[in-house]
């Protein structure tokens, strides 16, 4: 099994590092580090996720934002990383236009 980031999650986790930085230097770094750390705990156990709005959903370990994903042959592919902070309304219409 492989890794395969999205674009979509690409930018969500470029966000997430721009604000987590904003708020303390280092912190976006920190921020990064530990998703990309729960994005390959995924490659342990695909798929045993609930499926949201069509998507399994990991919840990160240390940070309030959830990582949307499927399992495609080879691949775990990931289409958002989002602050679980968010309107569901919106986390679903965001979702809808993933690829």
């Amino acid at each position: 099994m492989r890794v395969q980031i999205l674009e979509e999650a690409l930018e969500d986790l470029d966000q997430g590092f721009r604000f987590y930085e904003g708020q303390e230097a280092g912190l976006g770094s920190y921020f990064r580090d530990q998703l990309l750390a729960d994005i390959d705990a995924l490659l342990l156990h695909p798929g045993i996720h609930p499926l949201v709005f069509s998507y399994h959903r990991a919840l990160a370990r240390r940070f309030p934002f959830a990582i949307y994903y499927d399992v495609k042959g080879e691949f775990v592919r990931i289409h958002a990383v989002m602050d679980c902070r968010r309107k569901p309304s919106w986390i679903r219409k965001r979702l809808k236009g993933a690829s």
